[in-house]
């Protein structure tokens, strides 16, 4: 069983990431607020697309995965 042991190791670190991101949400003041995040207001609806938030935390993720993987 050394996959799943493996696998379980690899989930539980993730789910501590994001915990941390969690918690440490708030003391990133820049993380949401990048140049190409959109933000669109018409009344009471408010559309908010945070596309380069998106792209940065897809390239990370990408980046760390690939790490850990080797």
């Amino acid at each position: 069983m050394p996959p799943l042991g493996k696998a379980l190791v690899i989930g539980g670190a993730v789910l501590i990431v994001v915990g941390l991101l969690l918690m440490f949400w708030q003391r990133l003041p820049w993380l949401g607020k990048l140049p190409g995040d959109f933000s669109f207001t018409s009344g009471g609806i408010r559309i908010y697309l945070p596309l380069a938030t998106s792209i940065l935390l897809s390239l990370l993720l990408t980046i760390l995965f690939n790490i850990f993987r080797r």
